[in-house]
């Protein structure tokens, strides 16, 4: 077992660098998971863990043996000052994981079921936001979660953390608007757009057959592409003085109500 104690280690000014930049995270392919259950989580997601740094005094050896249960994974003991050098939260739990990114491409997803049930974010910035999508697809074991036009890093640390991790258990694709319809249409996924224009009702729509739930930011909405492919457009009725809601909040007012008419299936 290797031993760390200088923040000034140039091992530890890449992680830190990892921590800090989108960029260095594109271009190295790694990235950085803290805490117990989003490293469990990201064991259980198959994602290849490069190494895994600890800080004894609050994650112990016996712990450690446990969650990594004989896999070859590199373990290094590190100090005090270095942990929290690459600690992004202010709760810790001793343990960070340097892991590989995963390819996200349109291209590789694999759906398992013949009716599946997607949800389409549009261009979402928020890593709050995203987390809080990505936690409700895991709450509801939606087959995918889809997101156009990316504007955030999808390991940014924040994502991460908002996600409770669950940035690993979902089936997630990234891709072009235009890529994403040119597939959900290849795969006869009916499209359902989350959007003012020639909209009805969305508890009026049945969400049993395949089926592809869109969501905008709240600051743009969703792209006129979204209207003109959509199988129908669809708005949560609003009764107070407001038009809009929080994206997630949408997005799991969308996915129950499919669940629902699937009988949570």
């Amino acid at each position: 077992m290797k031993t760390i104690l200088s923040t000034q280690n140039k091992y530890i000014k890449e992680l830190v660098s990892l921590k800090d930049k989108s960029r260095q995270r594109k271009k190295s392919g790694l990235f950085l998971i803290e805490g117990v259950r989003e490293v469990s989580l990201a064991l259980k997601g198959n994602y290849t863990i490069r190494s895994i740094l600890f800080y004894p005094e609050l994650f112990s050896v016996e712990a450690l043996t446990n969650l990594i249960n004989n896999t070859k994974i590199e373990v290094i003991e590190i100090s005090k000052e270095v942990y929290e050098k690459l600690a992004y939260r202010s709760t810790t739990e001793g343990i960070i994981a340097v892991a590989e990114t995963k390819n996200h491409d349109i291209s590789n997803l694999t759906l398992t079921t013949k009716t599946p049930l997607i949800l389409v974010a549009e261009a979402p910035e928020k890593p709050g936001n995203i987390g809080a999508i990505l936690r409700t697809a895991d709450a509801a074991n939606i087959d995918a979660v889809i997101i156009a036009n990316p504007k955030t890093d999808l390991y940014n640390p924040n994502i991460i953390r908002s996600s409770v991790g669950c940035v690993f258990t979902n089936n997630i694709a990234t891709g072009s608007t235009e890529a994403i319809i040119a597939f959900l249409k290849a795969n006869n996924i009916n499209i359902y757009s989350a959007i003012l224009q020639e909209s009805v009702p969305y508890h009026t729509q049945d969400f049993t057959k395949p089926t592809a739930i869109v969501v905008g930011t709240e600051a743009t909405g969703l792209s006129e592409d979204w209207r003109v492919n959509a199988t129908q457009n669809i708005i949560i009725p609003m009764q107070g003085e407001i038009d809009s809601m929080n994206v997630s909040v949408a997005a799991g007012i969308l996915i129950f109500e499919a669940k629902r008419q699937r009988q949570f299936k």
